[in-house]
């Protein structure tokens, strides 16, 4: 069975193809490499003896996206990733956000429709709660006031699915996550961002490793236990086994209606000066850190209630916050290690 995965190249859409294709599913990507390079599809044929084809292709251009449609009439399932992601970006730059997220989903539905593509599972984010008022949050949780424009492109994204289901027969799964981090084992493949990376892993290992002179914790006086965001940070191979787990869910028909949510994550809120202080643990280095101010658009406290999917979809993260920081920075070393062999 053959699933398009857009956005294959990232680092979410790389750790899924090689589940979906331990799990016996083909795999064709789209991925237009703005933001990414395809170093990682290098490492999904080391990984799994499989070379995945991509197409070269912007998703906000309907007719390349159709012909990628056209090609592969036979798939039984698209998992959508693509989209831009940086919090900060989006606050500076929200008509990008606008336009690239949610001109890329419309298109993607389109296609769906013309070529009746059965199944659809969606990549959304804990960031279309907000700032909750209640934690964990579940599924049921009121969508709070999204704290970024990045946000606001997931609430939207989630509301256009909910409108086309309601009058379409594709089968669609809203996948909700929190906090990927992590690398594969192999740390043949891992989190690859160009130029300045926002989120939290990727700058602890940088800076540890000398790319980075130090790194800022944004935030020191939220009300947490340590002043410091609280976020559910959840491996990326348990990430990507859900959303394998989501596609074989909607393809033995378990689904009770044709568009469902499921909360990601592992449960537990961890807060970034816990997560620095794990790190330093696994990594015997000593973080280069200093406490600065709050950063426009990071919600305060988030972590999930994960019982749905343990449930619906039989589901479990497996990775404590430990092995989620000895896999980023087993990466993070392959990809030193690689540069001097070079």
């Amino acid at each position: 069975m053959k699933v398009l995965v857009t956005g294959g190249c990232g680092y979410i859409g790389a750790h899924t193809i090689v589940d979906l294709i331990n799990h016996g599913f083909d795999v064709v990507s789209v991925d237009s490499n703005i933001r990414s390079t395809t170093q990682l599809l290098d490492g999904i044929e080391k990984i799994t003896g499989k070379k995945i084809h991509n197409y070269k292709v912007d998703l906000c251009n309907l007719e390349d996206t159709h012909a990628v449609f056209h090609e592969n009439r036979d798939i039984v399932g698209v998992i959508h990733f693509a989209a831009l992601k940086t919090v900060p970006e989006s606050v500076a730059q929200p008509l990008l956000y606008f336009h690239n997220n949610l001109t890329s989903l419309v298109n993607i539905l389109k296609c769906i429709q013309e070529f009746k593509v059965p199944n659809f599972v969606f990549s959304s984010s804990c960031s279309v709660y907000g700032n909750a008022t209640a934690l964990p949050v579940v599924e049921e949780t009121p969508l709070g006031e999204a704290q970024s424009p990045y946000a606001r492109t997931k609430q939207m994204g989630e509301q256009i699915i909910h409108d086309y289901s309601r009058v379409n027969d594709t089968q669609s799964i809203l996948l909700r996550y929190f906090n990927p981090v992590g690398a594969h084992p192999s740390a043949l493949i891992g989190e690859l961002p160009l130029g300045k990376p926002d989120n939290l892993v990727p700058m602890i290992t940088q800076t540890a490793i000398g790319k980075r002179p130090k790194m800022i914790v944004f935030g020191h006086d939220y009300d947490t236990r340590d002043g410091s965001c609280i976020r559910d940070y959840i491996h990326v191979m348990d990430i990507a086994n859900a959303h394998t787990r989501a596609l074989q869910y909607l393809l033995d028909k378990k689904n009770s209606s044709n568009c469902e949510t499921f909360n990601l994550g592992t449960g537990n809120g961890v807060t970034v000066l816990e997560a620095i202080n794990a790190f330093e643990k696994i990594s015997g280095v000593k973080l280069n850190y200093e406490l600065g101010p709050r950063r426009p658009g990071d919600v305060v406290a988030i972590y999930a209630n994960n019982s749905l999917a343990k449930e619906k979809l039989g589901w479990e993260p497996k990775t404590g916050i430990e092995d989620m920081m000895r896999t980023a920075w087993q990466w993070e070393v392959s990809l030193r290690d690689k540069a001097l062999s070079n």
